[in-house]
């Protein structure tokens, strides 16, 4: 047996070990092991590529071997499931995420959809360059072999099906520590701020000009320090083994199937998987074979979606700007000529393929040991760092100048000296872009920042910015592409990262039309800002002559592209999402009466208009609460008042909606009174579609008794809501109106209740709903209580009341506001001489009154008297008539003050009964 080549190695940690702790124990097989793990990695018949997501070294190292080795077939650790994507990605500017998508859940809880998987992809990142490799080289294959976007949520923990799953992301080398106190250590003693600096300064830097060999080792060691000291939280280290069992389970079933040679192959993983235990499920003959669960029935969408750099970092807890660094790290090392790396053509497919140099006999070098040389070989800063760092320092001067910094050539300067200064204090042997930031804030930022921009934010715009990605139109989704070619009237390159206003005349040019519509539902669909209306509106029995709107399809392309995975046309999204919406579990009467409007004003669709209404009456008869009558009230009188001004008849399922309604209002109504959890404003809303809608409830078979019946059998406790009460009774004609002044009087006298009195007045606002005949009386009432309340009482009270009215019926207080214009005089020169119409008025002169004697009026009136008196109890009025023949001075009783203040009245109306004239 041959000795290993880290034997050297081996001994050396254990000696260090033994140093560091007094007796060789768990360090020394910590250390030990870790050896072990490059050994046996670097042993493999599948070469094993180790790598970190977007890392610019390892795209060097992917790129120098894939030239080397020229492999014919690339496992690549990405969802098996994303393979015929790929070919898209030469139709797109990176940075993009491939994704997978499920709305329609079979075998996940229902709570979890929709399901999202994302694996974004970056220029300087080695999944890159080995897809490009491998789509564009004649011969070779691309294999993914890892979970598939079903596995990945079949084995996701579910012990809470109830919450909603959140994205996966899916990266290649999450090589980070799973140990805090690790972490803590290595940014304490490496002087750094956070593990995106460690990681550039400690492995980036020194990887960048590093042979093959030496890439491969670090990145295996560091893979294996990670796993060995990483907690088994929750079980996952065993799911990480699981994923890797997955991996080696189907390259063995594709070496079987397809005859490749091994040491044709490249296996391309994390750094962390490739320092993996797990030996049993190599490449040997007579291995146990790893079990794959089925995929569910669920079905998912595949498309690519746009990325950026700052998404990436958010999306995988990266400081900002790392990225762009890893960027410009790329470029400058791709600058030095030492590495030609791949790039996606587009529409290579169209032009002959090249045909490919026969691959030379693979030659496997004798392993040997370079971890060794490389862990005490001090890093070394070059010319070429000096010219970019003196480069960057004019540039971030030059930029600062134009956001309003008073910056200049000796700025330059000092951010120069101030980077190398720092390196020093930080033990770096060269400045990295993290030192060049903190020496551009510390020498040009100083106290204040002039501009929307700091200088730390100039900084990353000038190492590369937050680079946004793009989706080809031919990448696209059919939904996608489809709203471009409708929206080509308009004269756009909508699928650029600008702002467009589009001026819509339709009158001048109808052709326009269905672009105004298909924006309409653009701006139903997107999220806010993508299709922003500026001028026009669309709603129920409207549409705008002219309208002007704010493009920015290009900002929001992914969201975009996502609707593509719910249909094939706008059209058909909005309507499968507003059958899913009135057929969810929690939907209201109210959320299908807005999807009725929504069909209407957006599709036009009789069936789904039917379908929808039917299902809104389904619901308001299955409704046990009132928290949505106000929002019920509205929507059903709008679509009311829609159908009656366009349609000869109202539909079906209206109609049964106003019946259902009328009496599953009646039924609530007394417990809705005196329910703790309904407020004023629900129970003024039912009381409001009772009243608005009786005429049309009546004439479709409903009974007036049932709304008197549920009015008697209320009796509420509460102000607001007992004020309601007396409204609804006052509308049925219950309450006269001289008795509902009375009570309101004997409530301003009692001292107890006149700190709860605004939430009367509050109760009597929200009845203005049901009856609007209310609104003098409640004018009168505020005015009363203004008037009779002394200071020290009104002015706490005030805020009270102010409160309340802009809480429950901020809706109702103009219509108050209106009839106290009508009520009270225009002048203040007519305030003092101005008598309030609902006090008494000042006794006339007996000799000034007009006697009313006998006659056909008199005769008339007392033949009919129930008339009189209901019309007297209406406006205030009670007293009794007196014999007949016996003149009564007009003003010795209500009635007869009634008839001297109205006598055109009485005249008119003995006219019409044939009377004759009034004496």
């Amino acid at each position: 047996m041959t000795q290993s080549p880290f034997a050297a190695l081996r001994e050396q940690l254990s000696d260090a070990a033994a140093a560091f702790a007094g007796t060789p124990g768990a360090l020394s097989g910590i250390l030990s092991g870790m050896v072990d793990d490059v050994d046996r990695a670097l042993g493999e018949q599948l070469e094993i590529f180790p790598v970190c997501h977007h890392s610019p070294g390892s795209a060097l190292a992917m790129a120098r071997r894939l030239r080397d080795k020229q492999p014919e077939v690339i496992y690549l650790e990405l969802c098996e499931d994303l393979r015929p994507v790929l070919d898209e990605l030469r139709n797109c500017r990176l940075p993009v995420s491939l994704q997978a998508f499920a709305t329609e859940l079979d075998g996940f809880p229902d709570a979890w959809g929709p399901l999202s998987v994302v694996a974004p992809i970056t220029e300087a990142s080695a999944e890159y360059q080995a897809i490009a490799y491998a789509l564009d080289t004649p011969g070779v294959e691309l294999v993914l072999v890892d979970r598939s976007s079903d596995h990945v949520f079949q084995w996701l923990p579910q012990e809470r099906p109830d919450q909603p799953a959140d994205t996966v992301g899916m990266e290649i080398g999450d090589l980070r520590p799973r140990f805090a106190e690790l972490e803590e250590h290595l940014l304490h003693h490496g002087k750094v701020r956070h593990w995106s600096e460690w990681w550039d300064q400690y492995v980036e830097q020194p990887l960048a000009g590093a042979d093959y060999d030496t890439y491969r080792q670090v990145m295996v060691l560091i893979g294996s320090l990670f796993r060995r000291l990483g907690p088994d939280d929750a079980g996952r280290l065993a799911r990480d083994e699981d994923r890797e069992r997955y991996m080696w389970t189907r390259m063995r079933e594709h070496l079987a199937t397809s005859g490749a040679d091994p040491e044709r192959c490249l296996y391309v993983c994390g750094a962390f998987h490739a320092a993996s235990r797990v030996e049993q499920f190599g490449l040997a003959a007579e291995r146990t074979e790893f079990a794959i669960t089925p995929r569910t029935a669920t079905t998912w969408l595949y498309g690519i979606v746009p990325a950026s750099h700052s998404a990436i970092e958010e999306q995988f807890g990266l400081a900002g700007g790392s990225v762009s660094i890893a960027a410009a790290t790329f470029a400058k090392a791709v600058s030095r000529g030492g590495v030609k790396p791949y790039q996606l053509k587009e529409h290579a497919s169209k032009r002959p393929a090249r045909a490919r140099k026969a691959a030379s006999p693979v030659r496997r070098e004798p392993l040997a040991d370079r971890l060794s040389g490389f862990l005490s070989r001090p890093p070394v800063l070059d010319e070429l760092d000096e010219a970019e760092l003196l480069g960057w320092s004019v540039d971030i001067v030059r930029l600062a100048r134009r956001n309003g910094y008073l910056a200049s050539t000796a700025d330059a300067i000092a951010v120069f000296e101030t980077s190398i200064l720092l390196a020093g204090m930080r033990n770096r042997a060269r400045p990295t872009p993290y030192d060049f930031q903190d020496a551009a804030v510390t020498c040009i930022e100083k106290d204040t920042v002039p501009g929307r921009r700091d200088v730390r934010r100039l900084c990353e715009i000038l190492l590369g910015g937050d680079r946004i990605g793009e989706v080809g139109y031919t990448a696209m989704p059919p939904l996608a592409q489809d709203v471009y070619d409708r929206l080509a009237p308009l004269g756009f390159d909508l699928k650029k990262r600008a702002v467009h206003r589009a001026l819509l005349d339709l009158n001048a040019d109808p052709a326009l039309a269905p672009c105004s519509h298909l924006l309409w539902i653009l701006h139903r669909l997107l999220p806010d800002g993508a299709v922003r209306p500026i001028m026009g509106s669309r709603r129920l029995g409207e549409r705008s002559v002219q309208e002007s709107w704010d493009l920015a399809l290009g900002h929001h392309q992914r969201a975009l592209i996502e609707l593509g995975y719910e249909g094939v046309t706008v059209e058909q999204v909005l309507e499968q999402r507003l059958r899913r919406r009135v057929w969810d579990p929690k939907a209201t009467a109210a959320v299908a009466l807005e999807a009725v409007e929504d069909a209407i004003v957006f599709l036009g669709s009789r069936r789904l208009t039917e379908e929808l209404g039917a299902r809104a009456v389904e619901l308001l008869a299955a409704e046990r609460t009132v928290d949505d009558a106000p929002d019920v009230l509205r929507g059903i009188r709008r679509l009311l008042a829609h159908y009656r001004a366009t349609e000869p008849a109202l539909p079906d399922w209206c109609e049964r909606f106003v019946t259902t309604g009328y009496a599953h209002y009646c039924t609530l109504l007394p417990s809705a009174f005196v329910a703790e959890d309904i407020g004023v404003r629900q129970v003024a809303a039912m009381l409001g579609f009772l009243s608005s809608m009786e005429g049309l409830a009546l004439s479709l078979g409903c009974d007036r008794a049932q709304l008197e019946l549920a009015v008697r059998q209320s009796h509420p406790e509460t102000p607001g809501k007992v004020a309601l009460l007396w409204g609804a009774q006052f509308r049925l004609g219950v309450l006269p109106l001289a008795e509902l002044r009375e009570r309101c009087d004997e409530l301003l006298a009692n001292p107890l209740v006149i700190p709860s009195f605004p939430q009367y007045i509050s109760g009597f606002v929200q009845a203005l709903e049901p009856a609007p005949a209310l609104t003098p009386f409640v004018v009168e009432v505020i005015s009363n209580a203004f008037a009779r309340l002394p200071d020290e009482v009104l002015l706490p009270w005030l805020p009270m009341l102010i409160t309340t009215l802009r809480q429950e019926a901020p809706e109702l207080v103009p219509v108050l506001v209106r009839e106290a214009g009508r009520t009270f005089p225009g002048t203040l020169a007519a305030v003092d001489a101005w008598v309030p119409p609902w006090t008494a008025r000042p006794a006339q002169r007996a000799e000034a009154r007009p006697v009313v004697a006998g006659g056909p009026v008199a005769e008339l009136l007392a033949a009919h008297p129930a008339a009189i008196d209901a019309v007297a109890a209406l406006l205030g009025c009670d007293g009794g008539w007196q014999p007949l023949g016996q003149a009564v001075p007009s003003g010795s009783g209500p009635a007869g003050a009634l008839l001297t203040r109205h006598p055109a009245t009485v005249t008119a109306v003995a006219e019409l009964l044939g009377g004759g004239a009034t004496s």
